[in-house]
């Protein structure tokens, strides 16, 4: 028997495996110690908050579809590859984006990618194309698309009261609150339909990957995945509705936590599963890998040295963050004042539901009520924040005009002023209210979160001045005084925004 002579520097392909698996479980695990934080940040959001609960399986599944390859993937011969390093710095640059900006959704997304890219870099191209999929799948433990909450809102919204105008029951509608003769329906976060939404999207990626190898069919079932749990979503927020409307409001709510839940996922999963099955195309026993061929790299990497300068590509950009994260932070002194406007005098509150926005941690909350000689009474509330970091944050989430333990809820989006951005909510009465909310900084003001997030990963990196305020003017809708008409008078009055700001930061520092 002749024997086959390996190209140098060359190690046979089952010891190449063995380093190579090792020296990517321990750069992972170096990786998940090195940031700790935001996975213990994202594990909490998968076990606690409801709508990422199907982030729980997503691992299980990951392994499984590499279980399913593991005979075809073993065919391939693992090899370092030095350009994936670029991935791993990029992905690395990410979370100090993330950061810097104090955007969770970056950091957490980073976290996956710089998995990712470990193994591009580690085992090599060709074997990251045969897992191609199940590495791409992890992708849904990304903790994400709560954003998509507002809009889901409105679109159930109006498919319910389309519903409700085909029915002919009698209501009367403000922004995503209902009301009919024996009962006031809010389509609140939780009726959104977005548990369901993300969770229909990472069991038709599955589905797409496992049962069909077209890729147009691929795409219509994806389509319907999307577009079934969003329809059925404002059936069931209707059939409640109308159960309320047929027999009373106590009924209605045990018939939805009834409907509502993992088993009305299940009616959709069924319900678009039995649209595709007879478009499966892919038979039972198919190969999954079919156009790869193993090649031969002539000067091989060695996995333990791409591991070790994959750990430094992560390092730098973590370093680099240490050592700007501090700068720009200057001490707010311990009081400051409202402003006074002119035409307009300092009153107690009068509320008919209390109200107060929210934001943890803020240096400075300034809050007091205002009224001019027409009887136009409106709230202003000013926030400080000499810099900003991970839970002292201006804009995130349970931050702004409602706080999240309050019995307030977001009602509708509404005009927008030249800076700033316009809301209604509303509380049980029911009572409605106008905000509208500007963000200063930089010296700019500005109503879009994104904005605000990108100034302050500006000002983070560069070493700039992090102070940023929020300034919340409001207004309860009553009887012969529109809420959004006093908001705009006092706003017009008062002083610019960004000269608002300005004067308020020159006081606190003494300047």
């Amino acid at each position: 028997m002749t024997g086959i002579a390996l190209p140098s520097g060359a190690i046979p392909q089952e010891k190449a495996w063995t380093t190579s698996l090792a020296t990517l479980a321990l750069c992972v695990l170096a990786v998940l110690a090195l940031f700790i934080r935001d996975v213990a940040d994202m594990a909490q959001m998968w076990w606690g908050i409801s709508t990422y609960e199907h982030c729980l399986l997503i691992i299980p599944i990951a392994i499984w579809l590499v279980v399913q390859r593991r005979d075809e993937v073993a065919a391939f011969k693992p090899q370092g590859w030095w350009p994936g390093l670029i991935c791993v710095f990029g992905a690395a640059s990410l979370w100090m984006l993330g950061e810097a900006g104090g955007i969770g959704l970056f950091r957490h997304a980073s976290i996956i990618l710089m998995i990712q890219s470990l193994v591009l870099t580690i085992l090599g191209p060709v074997v990251t194309r045969a897992v191609l999929f199940p590495l791409c799948y992890l992708v849904f433990l990304i903790p994400a698309g709560e954003e998509l909450v507002p809009a889901l809102q409105s679109i159930t919204a109006k498919l319910t009261i389309g519903l409700m105008g085909i029915s002919s029951i009698p209501h009367q509608v403000n922004g995503v609150f209902i009301t009919i003769p024996n009962g006031y329906f809010e389509v609140a976060e939780e009726c959104s339909g977005v548990k369901f939404l993300i969770a229909m999207i990472a069991y038709g990626a599955l589905v797409c990957n496992v049962c069909f190898r077209s890729w147009s069919r691929r795409a219509a079932f994806m389509a319907a995945c999307v577009i079934v749990p969003i329809l059925a979503n404002g059936v069931r927020a209707f059939g409640t509705i109308w159960v309320a409307w047929m027999f009373d409001r106590d009924f209605a709510k045990g018939f939805d936590h009834i409907v509502y839940g993992w088993f009305f996922f299940g009616i959709v999963i069924a319900m678009v599963m039995a649209m595709g099955w007879r478009f499966f195309d892919r038979k039972v026993g198919d190969d999954w890998i079919s156009d790869l061929k193993p090649t031969v790299v002539v000067r091989p990497v060695r996995s333990i040295t791409v591991g070790a300068a994959a750990l430094a590509a992560i390092a730098l950009p973590v370093a680099l963050q240490s050592a700007v994260a501090s700068s720009g932070r200057v001490a707010m002194p311990n009081e400051i004042v409202l402003p006074a406007v002119k035409g307009w005098e300092r009153v107690p509150f009068d509320h008919s539901y209390p109200w107060h926005p929210h934001f943890d941690a803020a240096d400075h909350m300034l809050y007091g009520a205002y009224r001019n000689k027409d009887g136009q009474t409106v709230d202003l509330a000013i926030v400080v924040y000499a810099w900003q970091d991970e839970g002292r944050e201006v804009v995130g989430w349970g931050q702004g005009a409602i706080d999240p333990d309050s019995h307030w809820a977001w009602a509708a989006q509404t005009a927008k002023p030249r800076t700033g951005k316009g809301e209604r909510i509303a509380a049980p009465g029911p009572v409605n209210r106008e905000v509208v909310s500007v963000y200063v900084i930089d010296g700019k003001a500005t109503g879009s979160a994104n904005e605000v997030k990108l100034a302050t990963l500006k000002q983070r990196m560069l070493g700039g001045d992090q102070a940023a305020l929020a300034i919340l003017v409001s207004a309860e809708e009553r009887a012969g005084q529109p809420a959004r008409a006093a908001v705009d008078r006092f706003i017009a009055d008062m002083q610019a925004p960004e000269q608002l700001a300005s004067n308020v930061i020159k006081t606190a520092r003494g300047r």
